[in-house]
């Protein structure tokens, strides 16, 4: 498969010496900044230091509020959890954050991530065994699963 790089169009010569200024950085990152809509300081500090105000409302996304009740079922029972992300960048930070949070007031916790080359991209059967092995019996997914219909009847299937 060839793949192709798309390139944003690059933002106008003032914005970007504008920009450059306010903030004293270089034109090329400021045009970097300009092409993805950044071209005021406070713009510039609201990408950079985003304020939890900032932040989309988590429960815009379908059935947060049953995902939010099965956790808080399972730390009410004592339920052992795995905390499961793929292994590019923003899964294995994804992991180590939630995982890192839950650890700090809940013991029966866990995290896995599945190996590159064996399991590839998102849940996959050997992290659901792994699951079954280690008896959890809730898979938080980070970053993957929403589209792993059989692997996810497959845990429910198997008290996951």
């Amino acid at each position: 498969m060839e793949k192709r790089w798309v390139l944003k169009q690059q933002g106008s010569e003032e914005d970007n010496e504008k920009l450059a200024k306010e903030l004293n950085i270089e034109p090329v990152l400021a045009n970097l900044l300009v092409q993805r809509g950044v071209r005021t300081f406070d713009q510039a500090r609201a990408f950079f230091r985003p304020q939890l105000d900032d932040l989309y409302d988590p429960f815009l996304m379908k059935d947060m509020n049953h995902a939010i009740e099965r956790i808080g079922k399972a730390i009410q029972k004592k339920e052992k959890i795995l905390v499961y992300g793929d292994y590019d960048v923003d899964g294995t930070t994804s992991v180590a954050l939630v995982y890192s949070f839950f650890k700090e007031f809940y013991d029966h916790i866990g995290y896995y991530v599945p190996d590159r080359y064996s399991e590839g991209y998102g849940i996959s059967l050997q992290g659901i065994q792994h699951a079954q092995k280690g008896e959890y019996s809730l898979i938080i997914a980070l970053d993957c699963g929403i589209k792993a219909n059989e692997k996810i009847s497959y845990a429910k299937e198997n008290g996951i």
